[in-house]
């Protein structure tokens, strides 16, 4: 790699550490689901090419921030909470089998889920008033 190149890796890397730092909680929940689709379409595409050791990588990603997500969810927020933990739950569990078993379809369950749940978080997020935003985003969106 060329040292220019080196360089503009090491300027995105500390773009996206700022980025991520200076996140509203609302916006750091909304990075979370695009990198989990990002990394359940990667594992998708790895796995149809039977690329098993990139498939492997993005869904084992994909896991971490799954449990990241159940993890910080207080299930006594709001009424919707309990159920989508549940989700989660799920999707943990097919998402192992889904690399275990080297089994798209499984990935492309999870895709189908988590895809709408994605868009429905950034709607949410947008519907919040920006100034008020870090102090509602526990009771709002249920994330601690």
């Amino acid at each position: 790699m060329s040292m220019m190149g080196s360089n503009a890796q090491a300027r995105r890397a500390q773009f996206n550490r700022e980025s991520i730092l200076s996140a509203t909680p609302a916006r750091l929940l909304t990075m979370l689901y695009d990198r989990l689709l990002l990394d359940l379409n990667r594992a998708q595409a790895a796995q149809l090419n039977q690329d098993w050791q990139v498939a492997s990588e993005n869904l084992l990603h994909a896991q971490a921030i799954v449990s990241e997500l159940s993890t910080s969810l207080n299930v006594e927020a709001w009424d919707g909470a309990e159920g989508l933990f549940a989700i989660y739950v799920y999707v943990q569990n097919a998402l192992m089998s889904a690399n275990a078993h080297r089994d798209v379809a499984r990935t492309v369950e999870c895709i189908g889920l988590l895809e709408p749940l994605r868009q429905t978080w950034h709607e949410a997020a947008e519907q919040l008033p920006a100034q008020s935003m870090g102090a509602r985003i526990g009771g709002e969106l249920g994330y601690a």
